[in-house]
């Protein structure tokens, strides 16, 4: 067969193959679309969630502020990280001394206060927490403590019911391994099923804050050529923070620039965080994190000018 031939019938082949594909699809019924769903899913605690993300189904919707700390990464972060209540008390208390140096504790440990008690009478200590969230708002403050899977939570129990420390009035949640005071049970009214929030948080850091609505300026910071701001996380990993503050923010590289002339109150916003980037396209605001306490100081005291409310 000659090359002319060859090419002529590999053009008719093709063509039939069209055809044939084609003749198929038309005598094949196109399959029926899927039934929408008839009801919208209800937010649930996920234990294999992000902490702040496994958090917002707990939150109630009228809270205005959360602070979480992952202290299970922080433990991975300074090398210890199969830490546990059941160490001999000088190796906790060494991790303890290195994390209030080195790491962002947004929030302090909220069984601190009566370790040596929880230690000696029920055999768990703080050091058996794997995060811990604290929110607050008009309807009042409440947290949410995450224990370590595999652990006794009956034993939990019964310090809850002996009112230990910040214990008293608790509600131990066995089936999630959680203790929680002031959560919600039902998620539809919590922070997960509002779109704007459950997207800030989901990234795996040492610890996160996420607020609702915006930092009020200082007298003479100009914002008069920013967009309104709904809500804004701000996330502390390693030596990187990154806010949060929602898609599409054509304002970004304006809110980056409003550090630099920030207000200090004792402590200068560059003295945590410094060498700054902006994403218009995904509304982040990134940054070098100097010194990690002094970040999350100036987090929680709510310096953030990238947060600033628009005039």
């Amino acid at each position: 067969m000659s090359p002319k031939t060859s090419r002529l019938a590999a053009g008719v082949a093709a063509a039939l193959l069209l055809s044939s594909l084609a003749a198929c699809t038309e005598d094949t019924p196109a399959p029926a679309p899927a039934p929408a769903p008839s009801t919208t899913a209800v937010p649930e605690f996920d234990v294999r969630d992000e902490a702040a993300a496994a958090v917002l189904p707990l939150v109630p919707a009228s809270a205005t502020s959360l602070s979480v700390t992952d202290l299970e990464r922080v433990r991975l972060q300074l090398g210890v990280a199969a830490l546990t209540g059941q160490a001999p008390p000088a190796e906790r208390a060494r991790f303890w001394a290195r994390a209030e140096r080195q790491a962002p504790l947004l929030t302090p440990g909220l069984l601190r206060p009566v370790e040596e008690r929880l230690s000696r009478d029920y055999g768990f200590t703080q050091d058996d927490v794997r995060w811990e969230a604290r929110f607050d708002g008009p309807d009042g403050a409440g947290w949410v403590l995450s224990f370590r899977l595999g652990i006794d939570m009956a034993v939990v129990q019964r310090a809850v019911r002996d009112r230990v420390g910040i214990l008293a009035g608790a509600e131990v949640r066995a089936e999630d391994s959680l203790v929680v005071s002031g959560a919600v049970d039902d998620g539809t009214g919590s922070w997960a099923a509002e779109p704007a929030l459950a997207a800030l948080v989901g990234s795996p850091a040492d610890a996160t804050y996420v607020e609702r609505g915006c930092v009020e300026a200082p007298a003479g910071v100009d914002t008069a050529g920013l967009d309104g701001l709904e809500a804004w996380s701000m996330a502390l990993q390693g030596g990187l923070a990154t806010a949060r503050l929602g898609e599409r923010r054509s304002d970004a590289f304006a809110r980056l620039r409003l550090g630099e002339t920030w207000p200090a109150r004792g402590t200068a916003f560059t003295d945590g965080f410094r060498d700054g980037v902006a994403d218009p396209s995904t509304g982040r605001v990134g940054y070098r994190l100097v010194d990690p306490v002094v970040g999350a100081s100036l987090v929680r005291d709510r310096v953030a000018p990238f947060a600033a409310c628009a005039d």
